[in-house]
């Protein structure tokens, strides 16, 4: 292990003249923590919270993937996770469906996740029903049911995981740096396991990790809130303190010996854009050097101003995003430099971001660099205060992961300790060749051009990876489309690349459909047509979709809606059912409307404890007015409570019209078979007429500035002006001008947050409808800089309608657009959601060229124009939003 390069840890007075953010964390100095170890060896920890009446209630066990031991990389810890949640024995017996019921029926949420180090369960509640929290989680890993026949289903179910994670770019590319950084350690093995070593788990095996792993002394409870500490120690010691005391026998976790030569993986597939990254060995959080690798992390790649950011992205153009992660959880970490390119640029991004590293190494940041660094990481430890889920987290990792609750004060410290030459010194010792490991994730036709440009051939490790049939190594087809006689509208797109299907039904819908006084009533359809049928319940549609780990979800927004489900290609007559039920045979029970309608309302209601979230609700109140693009698709309160199910019913009956119905089908399929599983669907579906009813929209009838108040610290301003509606050719003229105003390159936030200092965020963004739009700034400013962050917009617009936008700027947007917009269609889903829209909006379904095609023809002028005819004074609708 190398030296360190960090002195002492101490916060002098220079230090904090140095950065004076760290002052703002004085006040946690003295925040009470209790912690309590209980006679068998469980570890408790309160953090009163009483800001909200609110309680996060959490079990950290400390056993992870690395703590597997005979069984490593067969997943154990993940696969008890998942057997925890299917009920527990006496004295207090649940099932899984009344674990789930009594959170819910409780105003919570229940969940879990497993890392390489341990397995949290978390209960979020009203804190007066943290009793039912601790009952519920003491009975999952203290008396869990771990059935036999329940474990083999839950084994199908993972196996099934395993195999639909595999659509994911960038966790493929993910277990390739682990598996290659690492060949000791146990990071080096996926947390869910390899598939062969999953599937011989027997449910003894499975047995005895529970029973050697979840003793007392490997456990944590957690509870943050809005408690009374005097009450959870004693239900604590009640429902956690009885279980006997047992014996934790070490795990042997091999140490990651020194790496004396560079590493190298890359794969060819069925992927749009090149997904690399470079990443060096690193010593774990608790060595001295972790200070100063975070901060070159940030400096390196922490957001829009980071070195590399605005080097290799916005000066080069050779990437589309990058960023840097210092990861140091345990004894073992590394440093990571990940970045998206087009295929032909990969070698020279990395190139560049090597002589980035090298400058670095010859000169020390600057002061006012690292004092953004460090600010940074002040509001990042701020930031997990927010919530007493964030506290319990933080306490939990604090506890279970550097076993030291004061960690943060000596972290921060440590930190201001530092000088530029620190950082500097710890890029010259880590970030070498001879521990690197460089990983990428390729389109198979970059492969073609290396071999004709007479490159090297991909290393045999990756050949060997990718040795396919000749069907699954096909490239994907466009899609095929179909008009049947009733109108409905058929999209298929086979790609045999991977084992999964998305299937997707969409049409339009929202308020231009709904009563007027009925707006939200869309969503709340959607929403229960995935939930009863007449040949199912709720429960039952959930179960069968689950056990063979497929998703079954709505979509609703400003202009359709629709539903999607996801399998693997075996699952697909189970997907045909349950789609065809959900459309043919909806239930539309009371009871489940009831339940999902307080959801929603929920949901407008903590939308309205964000200020911008808040303002944005009565901003479009005030420029619509009675268009209903005046209300979001969530609707509203009132009108929430007036729907029934005849009302949900009728509009089912109208929007479910063939004609206007979009059904997609993306994946692993065979297209005759999915086309007859379509036609016979939308062959059942009465005809019917959708037309919407609603009045035009010709923008605000005159220009008008409206203030409100909210009890917050920050102010918050909007400006609105009409935009072009998304069937518009000059829609693709605000999409360029939405990005020239937003980001933190753009030159609106330049002058107005870094130059100015008038505002924390400032930004424009659209509400888009199938007949109007509105385009619209906003920002957060201290309470009386209101007037001036509004003059600053006005001035941004006035220069865009002069012509000074710079070809540099329009350049930069327009790459920024193309490639979001295609990183945004490398899944299945993304794709068939983009192809529904796309047809129901009459654009061409595969619109990846059109859209290319139509953001570069924007030009300079049009721009000009644009802001001249749509961001004129006379049409100016303004809100502020004060304390």
């Amino acid at each position: 292990m190398p030296k360190p390069i960090a002195r002492t840890p101490r916060r002098s007075n220079s230090a904090v003249h140095a950065y004076p953010d760290l002052k703002l964390l004085d006040r946690f100095a003295d925040e009470q923590v209790i912690r309590r170890v209980l006679p068998n060896g469980l570890t408790l920890l309160i953090k009163p919270d009483s800001r909200a009446p609110i309680a996060s209630v959490q079990v950290w066990v400390k056993t992870g993937s690395i703590h597997e031991s005979t069984d490593l990389g067969a997943g154990l810890s993940h696969y008890l996770e998942h057997m925890l949640f299917k009920g527990t024995r006496a004295p207090r017996p649940r099932s899984a469906r009344q674990i789930s019921e009594q959170v819910q029926t409780h105003g919570g949420t229940i969940n879990a996740y497993t890392t390489f180090d341990r397995t949290v369960y978390y209960i979020d509640l009203p804190g007066e029903h943290a009793p039912l929290a601790l009952d519920i989680l003491s009975g999952m890993v203290l008396r869990p049911s771990l059935d036999k026949t329940e474990a083999e289903k839950e084994r199908d179910v993972i196996l099934r995981e395993i195999a639909m994670g595999e659509d994911d770019p960038d966790q493929r590319l993910a277990q390739a740096l682990f598996s290659t950084a690492f060949r000791q350690h146990p990071y080096a093995h996926p947390i869910i396991g390899h598939r062969e070593l999953f599937a011989a788990v027997t449910h003894e095996r499975l047995l005895h990790y529970y029973r050697t792993r979840y003793v007392p002394a490997n456990m944590v409870v957690i509870v943050a809130g809005d408690v009374v500490p005097g009450e959870i120690e004693s239900l604590v010691a009640q429902h956690f303190g009885t279980a006997a005391p047992q014996p934790l026998a070490p795990v042997y976790v091999p140490a990651e010996p020194p790496q004396l030569a560079p590493r190298h993986w890359e794969e060819y597939a069925d992927v749009e854009l090149t997904r690399a990254g470079i990443a060096w060995a690193i010593p774990g959080l608790a060595h001295a050097d972790t200070p100063a690798l975070n901060l070159l992390a940030l400096l390196l790649g922490g957001g829009d101003s980071s070195i590399l950011w605005q080097s290799i992205r916005e000066k080069k153009g050779l990437v589309h995003s990058i960023d840097t992660t210092s990861w140091n959880p345990g004894s073992n970490g590394l440093f990571y430099i990940a970045y998206t390119c087009d295929a032909a640029k990969r070698e020279p991004a990395i190139a560049a971001i090597l002589a980035e590293l090298e400058r670095v190494k010859r000169k020390p940041p600057s002061p006012a660099q690292l004092r953004k660094a460090i600010r940074q990481l002040v509001v990042g430890e701020i930031n997990t205060r927010k919530t007493v889920s964030g506290q319990a987290s933080r306490l939990g990792a604090a506890e279970v992961v550097v076993g030291d609750l004061a960690f943060s004060q000596s972290y921060f410290a440590r930190l201001a300790a530092l000088r530029p030459a620190d950082i500097q010194q710890a890029a010259a010792r880590y970030l070498v060749a001879q521990s690197s490991s460089t990983v990428s994730l390729n389109p198979k036709s970059a492969r073609a051009d290396e071999a004709s440009a007479g490159l090297a051939a991909a290393p045999k490790r990756a050949q060997k990876s990718r040795a396919k049939s000749a069907v699954a190594n096909a490239a994907p087809q466009p899609f095929q489309s179909l008009t049947l006689s009733n109108g409905a509208r058929l999209l298929l797109r086979p790609d045999h690349s991977l084992p999964n299907v998305h299937l997707r039904l969409c049409g339009l819908g929202g308020g231009l459909y709904e009563p007027a006084d009925r707006r939200g009533a869309t969503s709340l359809l959607a929403t229960l047509l995935t939930k009863d049928t007449q040949r199912n319940t709720a429960a039952q549609v959930a179960q069968r979709i689950e056990e063979v780990g497929g998703s079954f979800y709505p979509m609703s927004g400003n202009n359709a809606f629709g539903l999607a489900l996801e399998v693997l290609p075996g699952d697909l007559p189970l997907a045909h059912q349950l789609l065809a039920d959900a459309i043919l045979r909806p239930a539309f029970l009371q009871s489940t409307l009831k339940q999902e309608r307080a959801a929603q309302i929920a949901a407008l209601q903590d939308d309205n404890d964000n200020p911008v979230s808040f303002g944005l609700r009565q901003l479009r109140r005030h420029f619509f007015g009675a268009h209903p693009l005046a209300i979001g698709p969530n609707g509203e309160e009132h009108a929430l409570a007036r729907i029934t199910t005849h009302d949900l019913a009728e509009l089912h009956a109208r929007l479910t019209s063939p004609a206007n119905l979009v059904f997609v089908a993306t994946g692993d399929f065979e297209p005759r078979a999915m086309e007859k599983a379509a036609r016979k669907l939308l062959g059942q579906i009465p005809d019917g007429s959708t037309a919407p009813a609603a009045p035009p929209f010709t923008g605000p009838s005159k220009a008008a500035a409206f203030k409100e108040t909210q009890p917050q610290a920050q102010a918050v301003v909007f400006e609105a002006y009409p935009a072009p509606s998304i069937r518009e050719d000059a829609f693709f003229v605000s999409e360029v001008m939405d990005e020239l105003f937003s980001g933190m390159s753009s030159r609106l936030f330049e002058r107005v947050r870094e130059k100015l200092a008038l505002a924390y965020y400032v930004r424009s963004s659209r509400v888009i409808g199938t007949d109007a739009s509105m385009f619209y700034f906003y920002a957060g400013t201290e309470p009386g800089k209101e007037a001036a962050v509004l003059r600053e917009i006005q001035a941004e617009i006035a220069r865009v309608a002069r012509g000074a936008v710079t070809s540099a700027e329009l350049a930069r947007c327009k790459t920024r657009l193309k490639a979001g917009h295609r990183m945004g269609l490398q899944t299945n889903s993304q794709r068939a959601l983009q192809a529904a829209l796309n047809t129901l909006y009459d654009r061409p379904a595969d619109d990846t060229e059109d859209y290319a095609q139509r953001i570069d023809s924007v030009t300079r002028a049009e721009l000009s124009a644009f802001a001249k005819k749509y961001l004129r004074p006379t049409q100016r609708l303004q809100l502020t939003l004060s304390p």
